[in-house]
């Protein structure tokens, strides 16, 4: 093993050095300061790089690559033939990054840990999990609540603790975890400060033969801006921030090094909050008339042009299918309510004062029908200048027709925490990319999951759908499964809940001057991008050499 614990200190006065070359510099998430937490439960004040890079999944599936496991604490998996219960069988000779044993001991008490801890689970797993058994040292049994063809997929979504670690944390939700003990490539925090952080190579790693980086490193950087300046001059190896005319201001610098590949990837959508505390804009929220009016009252194409750069697709699927899933939607659910996720500021007019929604106290806007205001503000990540910028260009449609809405640019971690919580009146999100539209939709519209993601921060559930996304997993036949989706978009697109406006693509810099092997438009392996809602990210790393 390199002795790289000892020349910590050092890295930053060997930049000219081949050591220095395995140190990968890379950008996940922007900061206006480091806050040091590696507690892999915490969907807000954590790390972003503790997923997958400290704590190393089940098994990773391969979106780019027909969703094929790819495995990595276990070495196989066996559904039953009723699809009522899974094994895992964990590699041999697992061992955490303390040099102690990972075993399905380890596996058993992470999940029986997340049901005595319920605000840690923040997939929900005890809905669909029954019971956990060690069956020996390596081999974990999971019983199922309903049948599931994708079990796999979703027991490995959360992150296996060590139990001689977590035993003893009493109050989890709030541990920070600042000197982590996992089993993933970069478990070690030689060097942590406001301005930046390393992730250095877990001396136990059972993969370390194809582990070629030594470290990774954490500028702090605050917004897209600073980001941008970082990727221009060639400091960040690895990025996953929107950068405005990205051929001009980034690969004409170098472009022999700099390279991007945008896939289309997540869906993007304003929400609102059907629980605000705020009861006047309560009654407005709640009226699938009014939402479907703000649906129309938005410029997609000036978003995707101004605000975008051209990058994003459209989606004006209020299906919320898009180009991400286009193959799963139904066109006669776009025949039916496509209209009102395509930008019409007349049609939105004219439905809002069918539905009742005039300006009764002359301001200007247009009040509820029993009089009282309707006054709201979207929020956005501040450090997110693109859609900022699409918030920006939503307020205009929307005052446009008479809807007093306005912009609200807190921090990040501010933004995902008051999504989780039900702090806020609208927003714009996202929903993460999957291999199918089985994945959004869980997130999105379980109940069990409201308050523990910014996925279900529309607070919209409805019975039948999530009824129906149970089904889908009931069977591993393709066009059984259609049926099934169809008959939930087309819920989905009369009710309205989230209202599409494009898919991003999929954001992914990289830099061929110190590392080779990167997944690419013309190689694509594996999904690249370094967002943590990516398991296989680690994949990536694990592909890539120091130029030599």
């Amino acid at each position: 093993m390199k002795k790289y614990l000892l020349a910590a200190a050092a890295l930053t006065l060997l930049s000219g050095s081949a050591l220095a070359q395995t140190i990968l510099t890379a950008n996940i998430e922007p900061a206006t300061t480091w806050v040091r937490n590696f507690n892999p439960f915490n969907q807000t004040s954590s790390r972003q790089s503790t997923l997958d890079f400290i704590y190393e999944p089940l098994v990773i599936f391969n979106r780019f690559d027909s969703n094929k496991p790819v495995y990595r604490l276990a070495e196989s998996f066996k559904l039953s033939d009723d699809l009522k219960s899974i094994e895992f069988k964990l590699r041999p000779n697992l061992k955490w990054s303390d040099g102690k044993p990972l075993t399905a001991a380890d596996v058993k008490f992470t999940y029986d840990y997340l049901k005595k801890f319920p605000a840690l689970d923040f997939v929900s797993i005890w809905t669909f999990v029954t019971d956990v058994q060690a069956v020996d040292s390596q081999t974990v049994r999971f019983t199922l609540a309903n049948p599931s063809s994708l079990a796999a997929e979703q027991i490995s979504q959360l992150p296996i603790v060590p139990e001689h670690v977590w035993k003893d944390v009493t109050d989890p939700v709030t541990f920070a975890n600042e000197s982590p003990v996992g089993s993933g490539p970069l478990t070690e925090v030689p060097r942590f400060t406001g301005q930046t952080y390393d992730q250095c190579r877990n001396p136990n790693y059972w993969d370390n033969a194809h582990l070629k980086v030594d470290c990774m490193r954490f500028p702090q950087l605050a917004d897209n801006n600073q980001i941008l300046t970082a990727t221009a001059d060639g400091t960040l190896d690895w990025g996953v921030s929107f950068i405005p005319d990205i051929d001009n201001v980034y690969v004409s610098k170098d472009p022999a090094h700099f390279h991007y590949w945008y896939s289309p990837s997540s869906m993007v959508a304003f929400l609102f909050n059907l629980e605000t505390a705020n009861e006047n804009n309560k009654k407005a929220f709640n009226d699938v008339k009014f939402r479907r009016a703000v649906g129309m009252a938005l410029d997609r194409k000036t978003m995707i042009d101004v605000a975008g750069y051209g990058y994003p697709t459209l989606n004006e699927d209020p299906g919320l299918m898009g180009e991400l899933y286009k193959s799963w939607a139904d066109p006669s659910i776009k025949a039916d309510f496509g209209k009102f996720a395509t930008y019409d500021a007349g049609a939105a007019k004219a439905l809002l004062d069918e539905a009742g929604y005039k300006d009764k106290d002359g301001d200007g806007f247009r009040d509820n029908p029993d009089g009282s205001k309707i006054s709201f503000s979207i929020i956005v990540p501040n450090s997110w200048t693109d859609w900022v910028d699409t918030v920006n260009i939503a307020v205009e449609g929307m005052q446009a027709v008479g809807i007093d809405a306005k912009i609200e640019t807190p921090e990040e971690a501010v933004w995902t925490g008051n999504l989780i919580n039900g702090t806020f009146d609208a927003a714009i999100n996202s929903l993460p990319a999957s291999a199918s539209p089985y994945y959004p939709y869980k997130r999105a519209f379980s109940s069990s999951d409201k308050g523990k993601t910014r996925f279900t921060a529309q607070r919209w559930f409805n019975p039948d759908v999530e009824k129906l996304v149970t089904e889908f997993t009931q069977t591993a036949d393709l066009a059984t499964q259609k049926e099934v989706m169809n008959k939930a978009q087309r819920i989905v697109a009369e009710n309205m809940p989230m209202i599409p406006v494009f898919n991003n693509p999929n954001w992914y810099q990289y830099n061929t001057k110190r590392f080779t092997g990167w997944s690419t438009k013309e190689n694509p392996f594996v999904n690249p991008s370094i967002s943590r809602t990516n398991p296989a990210r680690l994949l990536n790393l694990l592909a890539l050499e120091p130029v030599k």
